[in-house]
């Protein structure tokens, strides 16, 4: 569910880089090098907490998508901490939805 969650937002900014500056946009995962991009086109500064989320969801992309990143310790989400990614993958969605130019 975490990996899903990384793909909802990254795809969400890949979309906002692509209206904010061109097609051309970078095959790379994380979010936030893909953010700071267009982060100064923005109305607003994206906020610290939001940041690192980015951050966060980042890492569980490689955890899962890479298996030798996923046996570090502490690589390892548990159900709990899934459903709380999960609200707040719904909240910042909602807001990258709300910066649409």
């Amino acid at each position: 569910m975490v990996f899903m969650c990384q793909q909802a937002i990254e795809k969400c900014c890949k979309g906002l880089y692509t209206l904010y500056l061109d097609d051309n946009v970078p095959k790379i995962h994380n979010i936030k090098t893909i953010v700071s991009r267009f982060k100064d086109k923005l109305p607003d500064a994206i906020s610290e907490d939001k940041l690192k989320f980015f951050d966060d969801l980042s890492s569980q992309y490689f955890a899962n998508r890479y298996p030798d990143f996923a046996n570090k310790p502490g690589s390892q989400t548990s159900e709990s901490e899934a459903g709380l990614i999960l609200e707040k993958t719904k909240e910042v969605f909602l807001w990258l939805l709300t910066l649409k130019p």
